[in-house]
């Protein structure tokens, strides 16, 4: 027989673990002396030891070990439980993975430019909105034809809202889309109407508004009837409404100051895209979380929808 610190080096286990195994049943010793207490194990107990071992290495728990150890899973039931531990351990590698490359790619942004980059970058979902909104066209999506149009639309929501007495929920949503080739306006519709030719895109100002409140200020419509296709509709009090559905998959950055300085952000979250496997699936959201008088204190985060490339 050994004593429980020879069959520990044997069993390249420390004694307190084996004293662990004894307490919870997995591995008793051969015999135990009643005077001392002390532990004894016989060399063919090594053979369980090394199962534990090696069913604790494929990550079963404790538990499912002494099931698996005393028969009590059937041969099927093992195969399930193999299988599901083989997709558990593929999940975690390719989250791994994905981990690898924005370590990479935050590596090599350093290298070439020599500093961390405040700007960082989170894959998540974003969830469903209720938005009211005015909506008008920009002759293209940079920032120099976005501002001049999508700011007056705000003050002019803003003041329609106040007017109906309806109060916002929740902080502004702006979201973009392609001009349709024949355009048709709507009561909700404000703002630069010039098609805007082929880089022309429709701004809809939006903020986070309640069907409780819509409904109290005698709105035509509590939202549902824009239904899950996003498609704004009238209330007839000067604004439409719309069901945002969320992002399924959206990168997402913190701007701080005015938006007319979003470009060096978008720019790195763009980057940010390419470089970690992923390719934009459309036009990015802007959330306003934060938009005092004094612009230099905005906070904005960028939403951008993307799929893996």
């Amino acid at each position: 027989m050994f004593t429980i610190g020879d069959f520990a080096q044997y069993g390249r286990v420390s004694a307190r673990m084996l004293r662990h195994y004894d307490a919870i049943g997995l591995l008793r010793p051969a015999r135990t002396d009643p005077a001392s207490g002390y532990r004894f194990y016989e060399a063919a107990q090594l053979a369980r030891l090394n199962r534990i071992i090696a069913l604790k290495d494929l990550g079963f728990s404790l538990q499912q070990v002494g099931a698996i150890l005393d028969e009590q899973v059937s041969v099927p039931e093992l195969r399930g439980m193999l299988r599901l531990r083989q997709a558990e351990l593929e999940e975690a590698l390719t989250a791994a993975g994905a981990r690898l490359a924005q370590v990479e790619a935050r590596l090599r942004t350093i290298e070439s430019e020599g500093r961390m980059s405040a700007d960082d970058v989170v894959v998540k979902r974003t969830e469903t909105v209720l938005l009211a909104e005015l909506s008008g066209i920009a002759a293209s999506y940079g920032p120099e034809d976005i501002g001049p149009v999508i700011q007056p639309l705000y003050d002019e929501l803003c003041r329609r809202l106040a007017a109906a007495g309806v109060t916002a929920a929740g902080p502004g949503l702006a979201y973009y889309e392609d001009v349709p080739e024949e355009s048709t306006g709507s009561t909700g519709s404000t703002g630069s109407t010039n098609g805007g030719g082929s880089d022309a895109v429709v701004v809809h100002a939006g903020m986070v508004v309640t069907p409780e409140a819509l409904a109290k200020a005698g709105a035509k419509t509590d939202g549902s009837s824009s239904g899950r296709s996003g498609t704004p509709a009238p209330t007839g009090l000067g604004f439409d409404v719309v069901t945002l559905p969320g992002l399924d998959c959206a990168a997402t950055v913190v701007h701080h100051g005015p938006m007319s300085r979003i470009l060096p952000t978008a720019q790195n979250l763009a980057h940010w895209i390419d470089a970690n496997g992923y390719r934009s699936a459309g036009y990015a959201r802007e959330l306003y979380l934060e938009c005092p008088p004094d612009q230099e204190k905005w906070i904005t985060e960028i939403q951008e929808p993307v799929v893996r490339a």
